[in-house]
């Protein structure tokens, strides 16, 4: 049958005779696919379900077959067809998933919090090598971008700010402007969400790789934790990098300020640096200097945590790793929110 929707809605609105036993006359088929065998084969099954013995009689020899691998397989056919959950159903089903997810995150944490114990207290089992190598690849490698980024973002927030200070000719609150909103939130945030995309996304992958080519059970199996060999030498080394990232993209950042003040507004170097010394409490650099270890921490164990995550092959290495980077990004912004509201209600 080409087109089996107006079958079965003439199934479902007929009238079915009472009779305790139905023959289906079936000589007149000339063609029989698989969706016209599971119609005929449904509609068999509810004359059997209202109590009647069903027959069927002149169907073609290769069309009972495919009735009979219908029949044999009916279990599977109708999970497949299945209809579809209502919006409570899915609603439960979503909630019941997240809360799983919430918790294998928080059981993940506690495995953390338990080695890095561990480690503590038998720093012998330390691997400083890897750790290290991570403080390599995640601390001097991001440099160049890091410094670039947050140097131009310097350069827009000054240029943006003289356009306005200009017309009331306070030219020289644009050491304010910059040195205030790159050490307190900017230069942190915006090294925090290059190391998510950049660092956060290679634990995911590489962790995810060893779980498909079964190196994680590999390690297990010679009685090494996985933990200790892989996640806690990257968070480590990214606790240390990240600050360091942070007083450099400070440095480059309020750099790229003064040349635009220089340049727009005639704030020379020696002006600006003089207003930076008091109108730029120490405070609100260490404020930014110390949100990074936790931005840090939050990035490195969602990285390495959705690489553990991983059960599929390639395909699923890269939608862990994407949903590492989305992840961290916004738990790094949520903290910064949460950190922003505490300190304004403690007036820092």
């Amino acid at each position: 049958m080409s087109d089996v929707a107006p079958v079965e809605r003439a199934l479902k609105g007929m009238a079915w005779p009472a009779r305790s036993a139905l023959v289906f006359d079936a000589s007149g088929i000339e063609a029989l696919d698989t969706g016209g065998a599971v119609v005929l084969f449904r509609a068999l099954m509810e004359a059997k379900r209202r109590g009647c013995e069903v027959s069927i009689e002149g169907l073609r020899s290769d069309y009972a077959q495919l009735m009979s691998l219908v029949s044999s397989n009916w279990e599977a056919i109708v999970a497949e067809v299945a209809p579809r959950p209502n919006g409570g159903e899915r609603l439960k089903t979503a909630i019941s998933t997240h809360l799983a997810r919430m918790i294998q995150g928080l059981q993940f944490l506690g495995e953390s919090t338990t080695a890095l114990v561990h480690l503590v207290a038998a720093p012998r089992r330390m691997r400083w090598r890897s750790c290290l190598n991570s403080l390599r690849l995640d601390g001097v490698n991001a440099l160049p971008i890091t410094g670039l980024l947050t140097f131009l973002i310097g350069v827009v927030i000054a240029y943006q700010g003289a356009e306005q200070l200009r017309k009331f000719g306070t030219n020289i609150f644009i050491v304010d402007l910059v040195g205030i909103s790159l050490l307190r939130e900017i230069a942190p945030l915006i090294a925090a969400i290059l190391i998510a995309g950049r660092s956060g996304s290679a634990y995911a992958a590489q962790i995810g790789t060893m779980k498909v080519t079964e190196e994680l059970d590999a390690l297990q199996t010679f009685g090494l934790s996985p933990i200790e060999l892989l996640v806690l030498p990257r968070v480590l080394a990214l606790v240390v990098a990240l600050p360091l990232l942070t007083a450099y993209a400070d440095v480059l950042g309020v750099f790229g300020g003064m040349l635009i003040a220089s340049n727009q507004l005639n704030v020379s170097f020696t002006a600006f640096l003089s207003r930076f010394d008091e109108a730029v409490a120490l405070r609100h650099l260490l404020i930014g200097l110390g949100k990074a270890p936790f931005f840090a921490v939050i990035i490195a164990l969602v990285g390495c945590y959705q690489g553990f995550q991983i059960r599929g092959g390639v395909d699923d290495v890269g939608r862990h790793t994407t949903i590492s980077v989305v992840q961290s990004t916004f738990l790094v912004i949520i903290f910064d929110a949460i950190c922003s509201i505490l300190l304004n209600w403690w007036n820092l």
